[in-house]
Protein backbone atom coordinates (compact mmCIF):
# COMPACT_ATOMS: atom_id res chain seq x y z
CA UNK A 1 0.00 0.00 0.00
CA UNK A 2 1.37 3.79 -0.98
CA UNK A 3 1.63 5.34 2.08
CA UNK A 4 0.31 8.04 0.57
CA UNK A 5 -2.66 7.27 0.14
CA UNK A 6 -2.81 4.45 3.36
CA UNK A 7 -5.24 7.03 5.45
CA UNK A 8 -7.66 7.58 2.59
CA UNK A 9 -7.80 3.88 2.17
CA UNK A 10 -8.06 2.66 5.69
CA UNK A 11 -10.50 5.23 6.30
CA UNK A 12 -12.82 4.36 3.25
CA UNK A 13 -12.47 0.29 4.35
CA UNK A 14 -13.62 1.59 7.61
CA UNK A 15 -16.37 3.19 6.53
CA UNK A 16 -17.52 0.71 4.42
CA UNK A 17 -17.32 -2.53 7.10
CA UNK A 18 -19.04 0.05 9.37
CA UNK A 19 -21.76 0.79 7.20
CA UNK A 20 -22.55 -2.39 5.70
CA UNK A 21 -21.66 -4.89 8.59
CA UNK A 22 -21.06 -8.84 9.10
CA UNK A 23 -23.39 -10.51 11.05
CA UNK A 24 -20.44 -13.36 12.20
CA UNK A 25 -17.85 -13.29 14.64
CA UNK A 26 -14.24 -11.97 14.40
CA UNK A 27 -13.36 -14.33 11.41
CA UNK A 28 -16.54 -13.03 9.38
CA UNK A 29 -14.84 -9.53 10.17
CA UNK A 30 -11.93 -9.91 9.11
CA UNK A 31 -12.55 -11.60 5.89
CA UNK A 32 -15.48 -8.73 5.29
CA UNK A 33 -12.60 -5.99 5.91
CA UNK A 34 -9.58 -7.83 4.09
CA UNK A 35 -12.06 -7.98 0.83
CA UNK A 36 -13.76 -4.38 1.61
CA UNK A 37 -9.93 -2.93 1.50
CA UNK A 38 -8.62 -4.73 -1.26
CA UNK A 39 -11.78 -3.05 -3.46
CA UNK A 40 -10.63 0.02 -1.74
CA UNK A 41 -6.79 -0.31 -2.63
CA UNK A 42 -7.64 -1.53 -6.18
CA UNK A 43 -10.32 1.45 -6.85
CA UNK A 44 -7.49 3.87 -4.98
CA UNK A 45 -4.53 2.59 -7.44
CA UNK A 46 -7.03 3.09 -10.39
CA UNK A 47 -8.32 6.75 -9.70
CA UNK A 48 -4.48 7.79 -7.71
CA UNK A 49 -2.20 5.83 -10.10
CA UNK A 50 0.84 7.66 -9.41
CA UNK A 51 2.74 8.90 -6.48
CA UNK A 52 2.03 12.45 -7.67
CA UNK A 53 -1.54 11.51 -7.84
CA UNK A 54 -1.61 10.09 -4.33
CA UNK A 55 0.61 13.77 -2.92
CA UNK A 56 -1.99 15.84 -4.28
CA UNK A 57 -5.13 13.66 -2.04
CA UNK A 58 -3.00 13.73 1.00
CA UNK A 59 -2.63 17.55 0.67
CA UNK A 60 -6.43 18.80 -0.72
CA UNK A 61 -7.75 15.86 1.38
CA UNK A 62 -10.48 13.18 -0.48
CA UNK A 63 -13.48 15.01 1.03
CA UNK A 64 -15.20 12.23 3.96
CA UNK A 65 -18.16 10.82 4.46
CA UNK A 66 -21.20 13.22 4.49
CA UNK A 67 -23.02 12.79 1.52
CA UNK A 68 -21.88 8.69 1.71
CA UNK A 69 -23.97 8.80 5.42
CA UNK A 70 -26.83 10.72 4.30
CA UNK A 71 -27.83 8.34 1.27
CA UNK A 72 -27.00 5.36 3.87
CA UNK A 73 -29.06 7.00 6.77
CA UNK A 74 -26.21 7.62 8.91
CA UNK A 75 -26.39 11.43 8.77
CA UNK A 76 -29.35 13.34 9.25
CA UNK A 77 -30.29 14.26 5.49
CA UNK A 78 -32.12 17.56 6.63
CA UNK A 79 -28.29 18.76 8.32
CA UNK A 80 -28.01 19.64 4.07
CA UNK A 81 -28.84 22.92 2.89
CA UNK A 82 -30.41 23.49 -0.43
CA UNK A 83 -26.93 24.04 -2.20
CA UNK A 84 -24.92 21.21 -0.35
CA UNK A 85 -24.26 17.42 -1.75
CA UNK A 86 -27.13 14.94 -0.34
CA UNK A 87 -29.34 18.14 0.44
CA UNK A 88 -32.54 19.65 -1.46
CA UNK A 89 -32.17 19.60 -5.40
CA UNK A 90 -29.03 17.07 -5.55
CA UNK A 91 -29.72 13.85 -7.02
CA UNK A 92 -27.15 12.17 -5.55
CA UNK A 93 -28.17 12.46 -2.05
CA UNK A 94 -31.28 10.56 -2.23
CA UNK A 95 -31.42 8.39 1.02
CA UNK A 96 -31.23 4.61 0.63
CA UNK A 97 -34.82 4.58 2.14
CA UNK A 98 -33.40 4.07 5.71
CA UNK A 99 -34.65 5.52 8.54
CA UNK A 100 -31.59 8.24 10.60
CA UNK A 101 -29.34 6.09 12.98
CA UNK A 102 -26.58 7.94 14.74
CA UNK A 103 -23.54 6.57 13.59
CA UNK A 104 -22.51 4.41 16.38
CA UNK A 105 -18.66 4.63 17.70
CA UNK A 106 -16.51 1.87 18.13
CA UNK A 107 -15.06 0.80 21.36
CA UNK A 108 -12.43 3.47 22.69
CA UNK A 109 -13.41 5.62 19.72
CA UNK A 110 -12.82 9.53 20.70
CA UNK A 111 -14.00 11.20 17.78
CA UNK A 112 -14.76 11.32 14.02
CA UNK A 113 -11.95 12.78 12.30
CA UNK A 114 -11.15 9.39 10.11
CA UNK A 115 -14.52 10.31 8.44
CA UNK A 116 -12.87 13.51 6.77
CA UNK A 117 -10.56 10.62 4.95
CA UNK A 118 -12.93 8.83 3.50
CA UNK A 119 -12.76 9.10 -0.42
CA UNK A 120 -16.57 9.03 -1.66
CA UNK A 121 -15.25 8.30 -5.49
CA UNK A 122 -13.45 4.99 -3.80
CA UNK A 123 -16.20 4.23 -1.28
CA UNK A 124 -18.63 4.00 -4.87
CA UNK A 125 -15.81 2.62 -7.17
CA UNK A 126 -15.26 -0.63 -4.53
CA UNK A 127 -19.08 -1.07 -4.10
CA UNK A 128 -19.29 -1.53 -7.74
CA UNK A 129 -16.05 -3.96 -7.91
CA UNK A 130 -17.81 -5.72 -4.62
CA UNK A 131 -20.80 -6.40 -6.29
CA UNK A 132 -19.73 -6.88 -10.24
CA UNK A 133 -17.35 -9.63 -11.21
CA UNK A 134 -17.36 -8.57 -14.42
CA UNK A 135 -15.76 -5.74 -14.11
CA UNK A 136 -13.12 -6.86 -11.27
CA UNK A 137 -10.59 -8.60 -13.72
CA UNK A 138 -10.37 -5.74 -15.77
CA UNK A 139 -9.71 -3.13 -12.52
CA UNK A 140 -7.19 -5.27 -10.65
CA UNK A 141 -5.50 -4.98 -14.38
CA UNK A 142 -5.19 -1.61 -14.24
CA UNK A 143 -4.23 -1.41 -10.52
CA UNK A 144 -1.33 -3.30 -11.15
CA UNK A 145 -0.27 -1.00 -13.86
CA UNK A 146 -0.03 1.84 -11.54
CA UNK A 147 3.09 3.32 -9.49
CA UNK A 148 1.85 1.47 -6.39
CA UNK A 149 2.35 -1.94 -7.46
CA UNK A 150 5.85 -1.48 -8.88
CA UNK A 151 8.04 -3.94 -7.00
CA UNK A 152 5.18 -5.65 -5.03
CA UNK A 153 3.88 -8.98 -4.61
CA UNK A 154 0.09 -8.24 -4.74
CA UNK A 155 -2.26 -10.70 -4.37
CA UNK A 156 -5.92 -9.41 -4.71
CA UNK A 157 -7.80 -13.22 -4.26
CA UNK A 158 -10.52 -11.87 -1.49
CA UNK A 159 -11.86 -9.59 -4.19
CA UNK A 160 -11.13 -11.31 -7.20
CA UNK A 161 -11.79 -15.41 -6.31
CA UNK A 162 -13.81 -14.97 -2.86
CA UNK A 163 -14.81 -18.23 -2.00
CA UNK A 164 -17.63 -19.86 0.64
CA UNK A 165 -16.08 -18.27 3.67
CA UNK A 166 -15.46 -14.76 1.78
CA UNK A 167 -18.82 -14.50 0.44
CA UNK A 168 -20.74 -15.71 3.92
CA UNK A 169 -18.46 -13.16 6.24
CA UNK A 170 -19.63 -10.29 3.73
CA UNK A 171 -22.85 -10.58 2.87
CA UNK A 172 -24.28 -6.61 2.55
CA UNK A 173 -21.20 -5.83 1.18
CA UNK A 174 -21.53 -8.25 -1.40
CA UNK A 175 -25.28 -7.46 -2.19
CA UNK A 176 -25.29 -5.51 -5.43
CA UNK A 177 -29.37 -4.15 -4.37
CA UNK A 178 -28.36 -2.99 -0.98
CA UNK A 179 -24.69 -1.29 -2.15
CA UNK A 180 -26.48 -0.37 -5.45
CA UNK A 181 -27.52 3.57 -4.04
CA UNK A 182 -23.27 3.92 -3.06
CA UNK A 183 -22.31 1.81 -6.16
CA UNK A 184 -24.31 3.91 -8.96
CA UNK A 185 -22.99 7.33 -7.52
CA UNK A 186 -19.40 7.10 -9.44
CA UNK A 187 -19.99 3.81 -11.36
CA UNK A 188 -19.75 5.45 -14.69
CA UNK A 189 -16.43 6.92 -13.67
CA UNK A 190 -15.07 3.72 -12.88
CA UNK A 191 -16.25 2.70 -16.66
CA UNK A 192 -14.77 5.37 -18.31
CA UNK A 193 -11.56 4.50 -16.40
CA UNK A 194 -11.48 1.11 -17.48
CA UNK A 195 -12.53 1.73 -20.93
CA UNK A 196 -14.85 -0.80 -20.76
CA UNK A 197 -18.49 -0.84 -21.55
CA UNK A 198 -19.33 -4.45 -21.38
CA UNK A 199 -22.43 -6.38 -20.69
CA UNK A 200 -26.07 -4.66 -20.44
CA UNK A 201 -25.40 -3.17 -16.99
CA UNK A 202 -22.45 -1.26 -18.81
CA UNK A 203 -23.81 -0.41 -21.20
CA UNK A 204 -27.07 1.20 -19.82
CA UNK A 205 -24.70 3.18 -17.69
CA UNK A 206 -22.51 4.62 -20.25
CA UNK A 207 -25.56 5.81 -21.94
CA UNK A 208 -27.07 7.73 -18.98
Amino acid sequence: MSADLSSVIAATTRWLVRSYPTAGGALSASLAEAQARQAVTVAAWLRYPTLLDAALVAVAGPGGALRLDRITGAAAPESAGPGDPGGPGDPGGTSAGLPWIPVPREPGETGSAWRTWVDEVLASWAACLLTSPDLVEAAVAGALRSEHARGLAVDFRRLAAPDGLDRQAAPLLRHPDLMSPIAELHRAGLLACLGSHRGPDAEAVAAD
